[in-house]
C-alpha cells in the first residue's frame, strides 16, 4: 500500500527557504494531488519566525486554506514564548517528540528542511 501522507519537518528559520521551498511544495503538493495529506511540523526557530514575519503568517494562512495541516512543537513554542501566538493563528501546538518517533519507526514519508 502506497503511503500518501507527507510530513514536512520545518526547522530552518530562513524566510526565503520557507517561501520558496516549504510553502511552495506543501501547497502545490495538495493543489496538484502529489500527496493526499500534508502535515507541516513547525519545530524550533521556525515558531518564532511565524510570529515575527507577516509574510510567513500569510503563507501559513494560504497553506491551511489549501488543506495543509500545520502543527508546532509545544516544547519549542513554550521555550520561545510563542505558544499563544501560534494557537491564535489556528496552529495546533502539541508535544512532537513521541509522534515524530512514531513517524520515523513506521517509515512514513518525512521531508526535513
Amino acid at each position: 500500500m502506497e503511503k500518501n501522507h507527507l510530513y514536512l519537518l520545518w526547522t530552518s528559520d530562513n524566510p526565503v527557504t520557507a517561501e520558496k521551498m516549504v510553502f511552495m511544495y506543501t501547497i502545490n503538493s495538495l493543489v496538484h494531488g502529489w500527496w493526499e495529506k500534508v502535515t507541516l511540523i513547525v519545530w524550533g526557530a521556525t515558531a518564532k519566525l511565524i510570529v515575527e514575519d507577516e509574510t510567513i503568517r500569510e503563507k501559513i494562512r494560504e497553506a491551511k486554506e489549501a488543506g495543509v495541516h500545520v502543527s508546532a512543537c509545544k516544547a519549542c513554542a513554550d521555550q520561545l514564548g510563542v505558544t499563544r501566538d501560534l494557537e491564535d493563528l489556528g496552529i495546533e501546538v502539541i508535544y512532537w517528540g513521541s509522534p515524530l518517533t512514531k513517524i520515523l519507526k513506521q517509515d512514513e514519508k518525512l521531508l526535513c528542511i
